[in-house]
């Protein structure tokens, strides 16, 4: 029996571990670090369907801002 990890979906459950913490007690090292694992993260899951699921999705709501702005 093999069993095997997507290395996204083991990213996104320690960004939920690491986000559910207090941010009070957190030091500047343990904040860059949070960052650079979610940078890693949308490097992983940006060419998957899901990913350009969610550029689709972040591209409307920014045009749709931006007609709301204008007159």
């Amino acid at each position: 029996m093999v069993l095997t990890i997507n290395v996204a979906v083991l990213l996104a459950i320690i960004i939920i571990l690491r986000l559910r913490r207090r941010t009070e007690a957190r030091k500047r090292s343990d904040e860059q670090l949070t960052v650079v694992i979610v940078l890693v993260f949308g490097v992983l899951i940006a060419p998957t369907a899901f990913g350009q699921w969610i550029v689709d999705i972040v591209r409307g709501l920014a045009e749709g801002i931006t007609r709301s702005g204008t007159p």
